[in-house]
Order: C-alpha cells, then sequence, then structure tokens
C-alpha cells in the first residue's frame, strides 16, 4: 500500500465515517487498481494517471465478465481516492471527471406480501428456548423497525430503552436515529433477555443478538437466517434481510404512511432514496381507487 492509499482509509474512516466495510471494498478496488497498472504500464504509482488508462481497466473488467454494477463500483472508488488527492493537493484534477457510469438494469425489489410475513410470525407464534425466541425478535425487528442487517448486527444492549420503548440504530456513517418499537415488541425483547442471560458470554457480550455460543452474529448467519424461514412461505427468487427492510417501507406507504415519516424510519438522507419503494404503494393505490371511484365500479 502507498502513503495515499493509507491516508486515503484514514479520510474514509474520520472524515466521511464511511463504515468498516466499505472502507476496506475501497481499498481493496485501488489494490486492484494499482495491480493492473503494474502489469499493463509497468509503473506502481496511480495517483497521477490518464482516463485513458482508466478506461483500459474498465475494458479488461468488462471483457472478464464483471457486472457493471461491479464495475461502476469500482469506478466509484478510484472517483473517491482522486477526489481526496485533489482536495489534499497532491493533484490539480482528478482523471475521474470525463467518465460516465455504465448502464445498469433497472431491478425492481419485490416486497413480502403481509400474508407472508405474518405466515413466517405464526410458524414461530408457540417458540421455546433461545434460538427460536432469538429468530422471531430477530425478523419481527428487522420488519418492524425496517433497520438495515448491518444494523441490526452492531446493535448492543445499551441501544434498547424499553422504558420509552425506543431502539437507538447506528447507521451508515455513523449516523444515530431513534426509532420507537411497538409494545409486542417489548415483551419479545424481555422475554429473549431472560433467556440470553442463559448463555455463556464472552468478548461480544455488549452485543444485543449472540449466537447459543454467545458469539456476535455475522451477515451470512442472518441472511440464511431469514432465507431459511421465508422460503417455506415465498416462491419470491431473493429472500434477503434487505427484502424484509423493503417489505417494511412498502406496508407502511401501502397503509398511509407519509413518505417523509418512512424516510426518516429508513434513515435516508434524501427522499429520492426513498421513493424506490413507492411503486409497490402505488400498485396498492391503483387498485384502492379502481375499488372507490364511482366510475371506477362500472
Amino acid at each position: 500500500m502507498s502513503i495515499n492509499t493509507d491516508a486515503f482509509r484514514e479520510y474514509l474512516q474520520l472524515e466521511k465515517k464511511y463504515s468498516t466495510h466499505t472502507v476496506k471494498a475501497y481499498c481493496d478496488d485501488l489494490t486492484s487498481f494499482e495491480s493492473f497498472h503494474k502489469a499493463y504500464f509497468d509503473q506502481e504509482e496511480i495517483d497521477h494517471v490518464g482516463y485513458g488508462q482508466i478506461r483500459n481497466w474498465i475494458v479488461v473488467l468488462v471483457n472478464s465478465a464483471v457486472s457493471n454494477v461491479s464495475v461502476n463500483r469500482k469506478m466509484a472508488s478510484l472517483k473517491a481516492y482522486y477526489k481526496f488527492l485533489v482536495k489534499t493537493k497532491q493533484i490539480e484534477t482528478s482523471p475521474m471527471l470525463p467518465h460516465k457510469a455504465l448502464k445498469v438494469p433497472k431491478i425492481i425489489q419485490i416486497p413480502f406480501s403481509e400474508k407472508e410475513v405474518t405466515a413466517v410470525l405464526n410458524q414461530l407464534q408457540e417458540v421455546v428456548g433461545f434460538e427460536d425466541i432469538r429468530n422471531k425478535l430477530l425478523i419481527d425487528l428487522l420488519y418492524t423497525t425496517g433497520m438495515r442487517r448491518a444494523e441490526l448486527i452492531h446493535l448492543k444492549l445499551t441501544n434498547i430503552d424499553l422504558a420509552n420503548r425506543l431502539v437507538k440504530v447506528v447507521g451508515k456513517r455513523n449516523k444515530e436515529r431513534i426509532i420507537p418499537i411497538l409494545p409486542a415488541i417489548a415483551d419479545q425483547v424481555c422475554g429473549y433477555l431472560k433467556e440470553r442471560s442463559l448463555v455463556l458470554v464472552g468478548v461480544d457480550e455488549d452485543y444485543f443478538f449472540l449466537t447459543k455460543k454467545g458469539l456476535k452474529l455475522n451477515d451470512s448467519f442472518v441472511y440464511r437466517l431469514i432465507n431459511s424461514y421465508f422460503s417455506t412461505v415465498s416462491e419470491k427468487v431473493k429472500k434477503s434481510p434487505h427484502i424484509l427492510r423493503h417489505s417494511f417501507a412498502t406496508h407502511l406507504l401501502n397503509n398511509g404512511a407519509d413518505l417523509n415519516s418512512v424516510k426518516e424510519l429508513l434513515g435516508h438522507s434524501s427522499l429520492a432514496s426513498t421513493q424506490i419503494y413507492t411503486h409497490n404503494s402505488l400498485s396498492e393505490l391503483k387498485n384502492v381507487y379502481q375499488e372507490t371511484h364511482p366510475r371506477g365500479r362500472k
């Protein structure tokens, strides 16, 4: 790693407040570009390059069957790096200025229906033992708060305020937000904490959700859990924690919640991010309109 890359990592962590995962991805992309640049141009230094060299990397990536989405992410890493070099006056202009993102197909995420969510929770109605109680609470908490998978994994005991029925979530760029929790969820939390107290915990004792061995959950564990339960009730292609977050937003909008409130609950910085969830609520709105307007019933 070059000195600039080390400084870039600190910039992302301390100033941009990016997550550890994002910082690693950006730095890995820089390492990949450094390797490409050395192999094709016999130069290790990537601070002073032209867009033509970057364009060559794009061509190699595309020809290697790397998806446009992944290529765009790698270009975002380079764009951030050269922006950092300009900001710190190490270069005058960014070579990424002429770049335009590759086109990607617009994928509509299909949420779970309310019936599907209810069916999964009904499976866990008579839960007994630590793991089943944890699993039901985990699914219910994702669905009733809309928090991200990473936010749930990093949830700590001190983030739960049972007295006021609130949960503090630390989101992207370490932004904190407060989400209310329903009375039924608060009751589940109490039951889970009783079972959790019987688990032998160690270095991860501060974290709210644990495995039966007392360890903090990880991304793949949560994904597999959601996929496993929803595979029994849904034929949708994608069954993931993000789809559950998507369902949370869509069901709120379908039942009359305003867009700004959903934006705050999701922790989005702009309404543009929240509006991607409105296509399903619009579908519901069309049905209501068709059924209730006098002309629609004819």
